[in-house]
């Protein structure tokens, strides 16, 4: 269970960081577009049009190099750590990314359309050339959308590196034990219900414990070596036989006679 739930986190990590990279992709697109063509135009270029393809060519590398890396260092506490916080980083980056192209929210209609080129009418070339202020529009309401959806990926794979260095250290913890088969992971939880539930003691055998000693209510009651309890509290003397103790406390021998029906 536990080693599917690790994979499982992977692969969803994994595409959030490809849907980051698609969203970086097209905003570092768009925006190579608008200082290439604002370059040979002889065009005032906007400080914001450098910050966003700044922005957009730093995600591109981030979220390639968190895609190869996801494979090895998933769930490592430093990786994971340095990734929560540039994922904040790009949180707040692609905020501005979405402020920076907030007029792209218009309907991109009318005379007066604000874009990277200038403002203009809506069906006019740009110095007599492609694209129109409306292309040039629509392609601004493409960075915000694309920009807003990055922002809420970003802080999906937050969470989800912490989560999977909560994974990696339970898994640590707990390894392969009889509640998951002898495999990787940790034990199947009980549910909300089985909170309320008895837990269960695991009885695990140590080999270093001595056997339990004998109860007193099972041992023999015996007197002396001579004499051992039986049957309704009498005594047998396991040292005599036919009335001739075997050895005599005096010292004595006892005078030895064939049995009947032996011979030596």
């Amino acid at each position: 269970m536990g080693a599917k739930g690790g994979f499982a986190l992977k692969l969803l990590q994994w595409f959030v960081r490809g849907i980051q990279f698609c969203c970086s992709a097209l905003v570092l697109a768009i925006f190579s577009y608008f200082l290439a063509v604002l370059a040979n135009r002889n065009l005032t270029i906007p400080t914001y049009t450098r910050a966003v393809e700044g922005i957009s060519g730093i995600g591109v590398l981030y979220t390639i190099l968190g895609l190869l890396l996801l494979c090895c260092l998933a769930g490592h506490p430093f990786t994971s750590f340095i990734a929560i916080v540039l994922d904040i980083c790009f949180i707040g980056s692609f905020i501005y990314v979405a402020i920076a192209t907030r007029d792209g929210a218009s309907s991109c209609t009318g005379t007066s359309i604000n874009t990277p080129f200038g403002r203009g009418n809506a069906e006019d070339l740009i110095n007599g050339q492609h694209p129109t202020y409306r292309q040039a529009c629509q392609m601004q309401s493409a960075c915000l959308a694309v920009s807003i959806v990055a922002v809420i990926f970003f802080i999906i794979s937050a969470l989800i590196e912490f989560v999977l260095v909560r994974h990696r250290r339970k898994e640590q913890r707990f390894g392969p034990s009889p509640a998951n088969n002898y495999t990787s992971g940790y034990g199947r939880r009980r549910g909300l219900f089985g909170l309320f539930r008895r837990r269960e003691t695991a009885v695990s055998e140590d080999p270093n414990i001595l056997p339990e000693h004998a109860h007193p209510d099972q041992m023999r009651q015996s007197y002396n070596t001579e004499a051992t309890a039986v049957e309704n509290g009498t005594t047998y003397n396991k040292y005599q036989h036919d009335g001739q103790v075997a050895y005599p406390e005096t010292g004595t021998a006892v005078p030895h006679t064939q049995p009947a029906g032996y011979r030596y």
